[in-house]
């Protein structure tokens, strides 16, 4: 039974049997993950105070900017999780191509693979605004002791493991799921401890916020347009509020606990929409499930999608499933 105030350790332990595939594996990765994100947060609740804003005079895969301290969280996860010895392979955003491990003791033994925004939102970290990274986990389809290939990565969400984000903000929480519901902690910066703070979290069946870059309004698919012109109307709880941080976590988080509706959709100037299917959607939509919510990408359910590249984007729909619901909607009329 979950407690309030339990650490993130003694929870991790209390409910490894929980998980289907308990070997103990799963609870050092997560802890993994943890110590790691400790580490960024410390560097990005100092970020004003050291040489680590700013650009880092690179680009990524995705031809955007890389910002220093994106550069400090890619490094410091995957250096975190490769000491540890518990993944065989590893894909960040911030990389070309996965990275396969080869642990000195069990040559390829390892079953878990881990995807990982290191920073999400980095663009917000110059301005103090709230920034978080997002991982994804799941168990290798090729033979232990091979080393891992492309097909390890390129998953259908629906065969997550585990998932969950770290939002580094006024608090530092870590939010995550194996399956079994969706359990907050945080972080006492006092004592370098993560308290269960938020046990089972869920989104309210509806809300009323809604989380979009209206700038890009005119590009917009017609389905969408009109979903916006719904919230803004004077009827009922109408109209909702217009909340965007340009956070994927922090927009997430806020509508989890508020109730909303977050979305990135396609458009004329974006045809496969912008957020990385592995990365960012996938994760997101295992949580926003396992918490009441819908996650889609249209038509379909975005964990029912097949990857076909490691950075694949899609158009990407989350939230409160009233909302999502009432999105669908307007966007079969056309489709």
């Amino acid at each position: 039974m979950t407690k309030k105030n339990q650490t993130l350790g003694e929870f991790i332990i209390e409910n490894q049997s929980s998980f289907k595939y308990s070997s103990g594996e799963l609870s050092k990765l997560i802890n993994a993950i943890r110590l790691a994100a400790k580490v960024v947060n410390h560097e990005v609740n100092k970020a004003g105070l050291v040489d680590i804003l700013g650009d880092a005079g690179d680009t990524n895969v995705q031809g955007e900017e890389q910002k220093k301290l994106d550069v400090f969280a890619n490094e410091k996860f995957i250096s975190t999780l490769k000491n540890r010895e518990i993944v065989c392979g590893i894909a960040s955003e911030e990389e070309d191509s996965f990275i396969a491990i080869n642990s000195n003791d069990n040559k390829h033994q390892n079953k878990y693979v881990v995807l990982i925004d290191p920073l999400d939102g980095s663009s917000n970290v110059d301005v103090n605004v709230s920034v978080g990274t997002i991982f994804s986990i799941y168990r290798r389809v090729t033979p232990v002791g091979t080393p891992v290939t492309l097909a390890d990565f390129l998953q259908p969400g629906n065969k997550q493991v585990a998932a969950g984000y770290v939002v580094y903000g006024t608090s530092t929480m870590l939010v995550y799921t194996t399956g079994d519901g969706v359990n907050g902690f945080t972080l006492n910066p006092a004592l370098g401890t993560f308290y269960l703070s938020h046990p089972n979290m869920q989104f309210p069946e509806t809300g009323k916020i809604y989380s979009v870059n209206e700038g890009n309004y005119v590009h917009f698919l017609q389905g969408v347009k009109d979903y916006i012109k719904y919230c803004q109307q004077e009827e009922g709880d109408r109209p909702y509020t217009s909340r965007y941080i340009g956070s994927l976590v922090s927009d997430f988080h806020r509508n989890m606990i508020k109730g909303g509706i977050y979305m990135y959709p396609k458009s004329s100037v974006t045809e496969s929409g912008k957020l990385r299917l592995l990365y960012e959607c996938n994760p997101m939509a295992f949580i926003a499930e396992q918490a009441n919510g819908l996650a889609v990408g249209g038509k379909s359910r975005i964990m029912d999608i097949e990857p076909t590249e490691l950075h694949q984007r899609v158009p990407f729909f989350c939230g409160s499933r009233k909302m999502v619901e009432k999105l669908q909607e307007c966007l079969d009329k056309y489709h």
